[in-house]
């Protein structure tokens, strides 16, 4: 049961990153940031600098996200696996304490983006609503899935 609950929340935590960036992608569309998240943090690890472009940035960029939603994804599920049901308000708790761990802690701690009450508003609204996307789908997927098993 662990191992199949690990998969599904893998699956349904890639399935939930890829929703979410369509939202991060709308607020970079509606001028809320110019470069995604994400990206800043590949430059940062890779390159020393949140600024500075790599070669291949977008798959390195979309593998390390999908990577990170799964495994939160697979955490998901392990943490919820007692709970079979478990529905989109929980997922977008987690989606939540995601952005308030990843936004609110270590990311400006390795200073790919400022705190949120450094950073543009704007850019902090997409993450917040990329996340909350992200626990409402996740929660949604794991549901699905385990009513197939």
């Amino acid at each position: 049961m662990t191992f199949t609950s690990v998969v599904e929340g893998a699956a349904a935590g890639a399935a939930a990153t890829v929703v979410m960036t369509a939202v991060l992608e709308a607020g970079r569309r509606l001028s809320l940031f110019r470069t995604h998240p994400p990206a800043r943090i590949v430059r940062r690890v890779l390159a020393g600098s949140p600024q500075h472009r790599l070669p291949s940035e977008v798959l390195l960029t979309g593998v390390a996200h999908l990577g990170y939603g799964a495994s939160c994804g697979a955490l998901f599920a392990l943490l919820t696996r007692r709970h079979s049901e478990a529905g989109p308000r929980l997922g977008v708790g987690y989606g939540i304490l995601l952005w308030l761990a990843g936004y609110g802690l270590w990311v400006p701690a390795i200073g790919a983006v400022p705190p949120p009450y450094r950073d543009r508003p704007g850019r902090q609204l997409a993450l917040v609503a990329g996340h909350v996307v992200y626990g409402a789908v996740l929660a949604e997927g794991l549901r699905r899935w385990r009513r197939r098993s």
